[in-house]
């Protein structure tokens, strides 16, 4: 008998064989995605969970207090002409700007929570899943 290439082996695969191969799990999908993995049992510290809420909550803070200095010195000094127009374009900006930052980042915080809530139920379901498989 002929030789077949093996090109032709590759293609011409049955499916019990191609069941065999290693597929895509939900598992070796979530390691490449930039989400966290339900699977993944370090736990983690409450910074490492709200740095990045918190950092956005307080640079927001600090850029409206800037905001709120800025349009007070617009409105109470004797500056010229020139200058009081740009703080008082300036001012707002800033106010506006940190109010922004300072919402995002309160708001942030429940959603966290609400997700860490599912991650834990999804853990006890994978949990309590293996638990009767394994019977």
């Amino acid at each position: 008998m002929e030789a077949l290439p093996k090109a032709l082996e590759v293609d011409e695969r049955s499916p019990e064989s191609k069941d065999l191969l290693p597929s895509q799990t939900a598992s070796s999908l979530c390691i490449s995605s930039r989400s966290e993995s339900v699977w993944t049992t370090t736990p983690r510290s409450n910074w490492e969970i709200y740095r990045k809420p918190i950092v956005i909550v307080s640079v927001g803070g600090a850029i409206l207090l800037f905001g709120v200095v800025i349009t007070c010195l617009a409105y109470t000094l004797d500056l010229g002409e020139k200058s009081k127009t740009i703080l008082k374009m300036i001012g707002p900006a800033f106010l506006s700007l940190g109010l922004m930052m300072l919402v995002c980042g309160l708001v942030w915080v429940p959603i966290i929570k609400k997700k860490q809530k599912q991650r834990q139920k999804s853990v006890f379901f994978q949990n309590l899943k293996s638990f009767f498989l394994k019977r």
